[in-house]
């Protein structure tokens, strides 16, 4: 608990300073700098194109498809077509700043278009379920031509994952009756979170998608934990929820102080599963690229202390980089144990 008032704590004194930073650029000023707040702010957030580098004042990037649906049309084109946001096309325009910064925008009405477009966390999500599918498929393939032999290659890296979620997760949260029923999910919620976690950390394509430090994401995964604990729950479950335990019956009669305590247990178990998650990945980020930002900040003062200020950033982004290995696997860990825990307490029988 603490460690996520903590994290929260940065995130929003990060968001401030970030704030305060985009505030500042849009004051006049005769050469536009270095904005630390808007490149970290734009390496976190979702966008409608792949961006790669920065050759000078030219931006190279991927485009991703753009569908749009307006007034009855669909319209689908590829996100090259508005230049960066420079320029309109077929009546719409990508905000650059302003309240729908980020947003694609009907340029005659001002409305917003219902956005199904591939952005770059839905492009980040089906690359990495891609290489996920590629990988277990020929583990599958390998135990199936290996059968009885000892596992190899890939096969040896991943099979003590596989086992640890199994055993120590699964197993140990569930019980031994229970366990298989939920153990896809699992071992898919587990893998799904680490690669892309990993894949988070690369910074060029395909890799520097903040996609599980996007709430949306992490919300959705909550969900299914939500919704596979509240349809797996058993009388015993709900009993212990309405009529706890071992609470004096005052807690209880007239006003149902206990019960409404745990009803609401139910609702924010998922929700911290989802603020966990979101948290501590979209806090390494920015810590990262705030070390990064620090060598601009102080170039753009002194190029002397700028190279000096280099060698202390690069060392701690390098060790917050190392850091973040180790977070990876932590918070797959914890969302995937967790969402265990709530399992068997769902399905746990009456003693």
């Amino acid at each position: 608990m603490q460690r996520i008032v903590i994290i929260l704590a940065i995130l929003f004194l990060s968001f401030q300073f970030l704030a305060a930073s985009e505030k500042d650029s849009h004051e006049p000023s005769k050469e536009e700098g270095f904005n630390p707040g808007t490149m970290i702010v734009e390496h976190v957030i979702d966008a409608h194109e792949w961006h790669v580098m920065d050759i000078g004042h030219t931006h190279v990037s991927i485009p991703l498809p753009i569908i749009l649906y307006y007034d009855g049309k669909l319209d689908i084109f590829l996100s090259s077509k508005f230049h960066h946001g420079h320029s309109e096309y077929k009546g719409y325009n990508l905000e650059i700043e302003g309240e729908n910064k980020g947003k694609i925008v009907h340029v005659e009405s001002g409305e917003l278009p219902l956005d199904i477009s591939i952005t770059k966390n839905v492009a980040s999500m089906l690359i990495s379920m891609i290489l996920i599918s590629i990988i277990f498929i020929s583990i599958g393939k390998a135990y199936t031509k290996r059968k009885g032999r000892a596992p190899k290659g890939l096969q040896s890296f991943l099979e003590p994952l596989i086992l640890f979620i199994r055993d120590d997760v699964a197993k140990a949260s569930i019980g031994e009756k229970r366990y298989e029923k939920y153990l896809p999910f699992l071992l898919t919620l587990f893998f799904f979170i680490f690669f892309n976690n990993l894949l988070g950390l690369v910074p060029f394509f395909p890799g520097g998608a903040n996609l599980t430090g996007n709430i949306a994401v992490t919300g959705v995964m909550a969900l299914f934990t939500f919704i596979i604990t509240t349809f797996s729950a058993n009388k015993n479950y709900w009993i212990h929820i309405v009529n706890t335990p071992g609470v004096p019956w005052w807690l209880k009669i007239p006003v149902p102080l206990m019960p409404i305590v745990e009803l609401l247990g139910v609702f924010t178990k998922p929700f911290v599963l989802m603020i966990r998650l979101f948290a501590n990945i979209t806090a390494g980020h920015i810590i990262v690229l705030g070390f990064m930002s620090l060598i601009f900040i102080f170039g753009n003062i002194n190029v002397g202390i700028g190279y000096g200020v280099s060698v202390v950033s690069v060392a701690f982004a390098v060790f917050m980089g190392l850091l973040e290995l180790l977070v990876a696997f932590i918070q797959a860990y914890v969302f995937t144990l967790l969402s265990a825990l709530y399992f068997g307490m769902a399905t746990e029988e009456h003693h």
